[in-house]
């Protein structure tokens, strides 16, 4: 396919998913995403199991030949919180360097923020900032602070896969666990106070990743995923605390019968609308802007500079 702008593609593989993008800057061409679950059990292990590096290397086939219909001028391919803390994460790139013939790139979990944000804010009126933008991914969940470029950043080593299998033991959660899972949210948010103070001075809370979409979708009601909805829904924050109640209280069978929560989800959302919950709690905000321009977003815009 060719275009009169330069085309560019970024993957992320990211501990539950891994996702690809094709796009120019103004339009984008592609959008794909694959429940992965690279970095199960790697909390428990320190390693990436070839069962999870093996997921991700089939849908880097199929990414490959999406890619290869383009005529791209560049590829960006990340990998983050789970290839961070695993020991064998060199495995992992091998096989995503041989597969996609890009090599991969371990960012740290500040350039995972400003990437976030550089992404979710490009859409938005920089009148309305300073946006705090989060991004709960599997393993950490980053927070990115400012209005035209991020201000102040940090990653957190919280995350909807990392908390559920941590702390998360019963079917359906028991109250205690929930608790747990809440408590070291808490924690986790008294650091990002501690470490980026101006974060309380966000105007506006903007929600990235599965979690904040299926949350999203379970509101909405929506069974198939449909990005005109989803993208720049106002969760409001009575909305987030009656899917909170839902999800987390609910057994493993009767949660996977909610319209918009994937099967690859049903284990990791419990410990994901923790976290969820908590940010709103401790920021007191009316609601989240979900936003479906992330991180892969900022993988094109960041080629284009």
């Amino acid at each position: 396919m060719t275009t009169d702008k330069p085309v560019y593609a970024g993957i992320d593989c990211g501990t539950n998913s891994t996702r690809l993008i094709i796009g120019d800057g103004t339009e984008t061409f592609e959008r794909e995403m694959t429940i992965t679950g690279l970095g199960r059990g790697v909390d428990a292990t320190g390693q990436l199991s070839p069962e999870g590096i093996e997921r991700v290397r089939e849908a880097l086939v199929r990414y490959r030949e999406i890619m290869d219909r383009y005529d791209l001028a560049g590829t960006r391919m990340t990998a983050t919180s789970a290839a961070r803390d695993a020991s064998n994460s060199e495995e992992f790139f091998a096989v995503a360097r041989e597969t996609v013939a890009v090599e991969p790139e371990l960012i740290s979990g500040a350039e995972e923020a400003e990437l976030s944000f550089l992404g979710a804010t490009a859409e938005l009126d920089p009148a309305d900032g300073p946006f705090l933008v989060f991004d709960i991914g599997g393993g950490s969940t980053e927070f990115a602070i400012g209005s035209t470029r991020m201000e102040g950043g940090i990653s957190t080593d919280m995350g909807s896969v990392r908390f559920s299998e941590k702390y998360v033991e019963s079917d359906p959660p028991l109250p205690e666990e929930l608790v747990a899972c809440l408590s070291v949210a808490e924690a986790h948010l008294d650091d990002v106070v501690r470490e980026v103070p101006m974060v309380l001075s966000a105007r506006q809370l903007v929600g990235l990743a599965g979690t904040v979409s299926t949350a999203a979708m379970v509101e909405i009601g929506l069974a198939e995923y449909d990005r005109s909805q989803v993208h720049h829904f106002r969760l409001d924050r009575a909305a987030i605390e009656d899917v909170f109640r839902t999800l987390v209280t609910e057994s493993r069978e009767d949660r996977a019968h909610n319209p918009g929560l994937e099967p690859g989800r049903v284990d990791t959302i419990v410990g994901g609308m923790c976290i969820l919950a908590r940010i709103v709690r401790y920021f007191d905000a009316e609601d989240v802007l979900v936003s479906e321009s992330d991180i892969l977003d900022g993988l094109i815009l960041s080629q284009m500079s």
